[in-house]
């Protein structure tokens, strides 16, 4: 295995390229091809719909991370043989190894060796090395190498045989391999949306100074990048965001007190992980989505609008300078938005495939609706943080990872969420003039707010 398998990012400015961080509004722009893949988090939702995806289009799967469902990635890693895997801990790699039926068939590689294949930077060798090897390296090339934890999550974003990086890691966790993406120059295919809220701005320099992409897997932000690609990129003055209002559309204040959380991961049009259905039921994910599209299209708050589409057919809404709004409609399908981030600038033929039938879909009625702010304030939570800037929006999402964990886990009841995530941007307002800096200060703060969420649990029952 030689260093020809990682690549290295280039010197230049965040301020001389900037615009390649912007998403793409033409289709003479160089945004290449998927051909190699990366699968950040391979056995989740969009994971799975990924491989299904890269099946039809006959790309090659080089990379597979995911956390501990090691039964799923052993029967990926069955069908698509990739030449490296990652993850979550040791556990979990020893229990991947049973799965394989290959303990005997694999050596550690010392540590100091693992410098000399990867490449060096920040990220990866500013952590202290984990006790077990990192790599794992097999007899036989009908296996993969086995890499374990973060730093294998990194390695896995870094090698140069691989083009796309598919950024599909749930919450903070998937930043660092996304920006070890952005470091390498690859093609960054995100679904990852708290990469861009708790780091939008260290996410995009990165991405500057590597030279890559960074593409919109989101249904609501591919659409509006579809649509943009109709114009020049400084005549999109705004967008409009849809969603389906979740599960307790029309629900009361005093009604969310009885939600229970097998309730609130019933989602009426999409089928995701449990934490972004819980988001998608108090409207963060909304929330997080309107923060997201500030970043990737350059635009102030007050000019990202969330309406309440129950049908989920217009997926968003650009409008344009000279007042004309183009919408992008379909079946609540993510693999669509998940192909067109990997074929761009094509857009290929799908056998078999059915026309889309609006009159059937919905019967011919499209309803829109605002959403009531007053009963799900996440909405305008998200607009609050971006608006204060600084570390305001990590704040934000490491209280909503704790405080939907600690709803999950039935210690908290569904409106808690949003109080305790008030009073956490509340008490932590001063963030608002803390820039984002490294990847490990802003893991720190990320740790700080989800141990004080926990610490308000266990102060006050509520």
């Amino acid at each position: 295995m030689s260093s020809t398998l990682f690549s290295h990012g280039s010197s230049l400015s965040c301020e001389s390229i900037e615009a390649l961080t912007r998403v793409p509004r033409s289709l003479n722009t160089p945004v290449p091809r998927s051909h190699v893949l990366c699968l950040l988090g391979s056995t989740g939702s969009i994971g799975v719909q990924t491989l299904h995806v890269a099946e039809e289009e006959r790309l090659v799967v080089f990379a597979l991370v995911c956390g501990r469902n090691v039964r799923l990635l052993s029967e990926q890693i069955k069908a698509w043989r990739p030449r490296y895997v990652s993850v979550q801990d040791e556990n979990a790699r020893q229990s991947l190894l049973l799965l394989l039926d290959a303990e005997s068939k694999y050596r550690a590689m010392p540590e100091d060796k693992v410098a000399l294949i990867a490449e060096t930077s920040d990220i990866l060798y500013n952590q202290k090395a984990d006790q077990s090897p990192l790599l794992l390296v097999p007899s036989s090339s009908d296996l993969p190498i086995i890499g374990m934890g973060r730093r294998g999550a990194v390695l896995a974003a870094s090698l140069t045989k691989v083009d796309t990086v598919i950024g599909a890691i749930t919450g903070f966790a998937g930043l660092e391999p996304v920006l070890a993406a952005a470091d390498s120059g690859k093609k960054i295919a995100l679904a990852n949306k708290e990469s861009l809220v708790a780091a939008g701005e260290l996410v995009r320099c990165r991405a500057s100074k590597g030279g890559a992409w960074i593409i919109p897997i989101d249904s609501e932000h591919s659409a509006i990048w579809q649509c943009a690609l109709a114009a020049l990129p400084d005549d999109l003055s705004r967008v409009i965001l849809t969603c389906s209002g979740g599960p307790f559309l029309g629900f009361s204040k005093e009604k969310l007190v009885h939600v229970s959380p097998e309730q609130a991961l019933l989602h009426p049009t999409w089928s995701m992980g449990s934490k972004i259905t819980v988001d998608s039921a108090t409207l963060m994910n909304k929330g997080f989505e309107l923060i997201e599209a500030c970043r990737l299209f350059h635009l102030p708050p007050e000019r990202v609008q969330v309406i309440v589409h129950p049908e989920s057919i217009v997926h968003s809404l650009a409008e344009f300078r000279d007042g004309v709004v183009l919408a992008q409609l379909g079946e609540p399908d993510m693999k669509m938005p998940i192909r067109f981030a990997l074929t761009f600038p094509d857009r290929t033929e799908i056998a078999d495939a059915e026309s889309f039938n609006l009159l059937e879909t919905s019967s011919g009625a499209l309803t829109f609706v605002a959403p009531d702010e007053d009963v799900f304030p996440s909405i305008q939570m998200a607009r609050d943080a971006v608006r204060q800037g600084g570390l305001m929006p990590l704040v934000l999402n490491a209280a909503n990872e704790a405080a939907v964990s600690l709803f999950l886990e039935g210690k908290i009841s569904f409106p808690a969420i949003f109080s305790l995530i008030e009073s956490v941007l509340n008490d932590f307002s001063h963030m608002s003039s803390t820039k984002e800096s490294s990847f490990d200060a802003m893991m720190a703060v990320h740790e700080e707010i989800q141990a004080d969420v926990i610490r308000r649990t266990e102060k006050t029952a509520i």
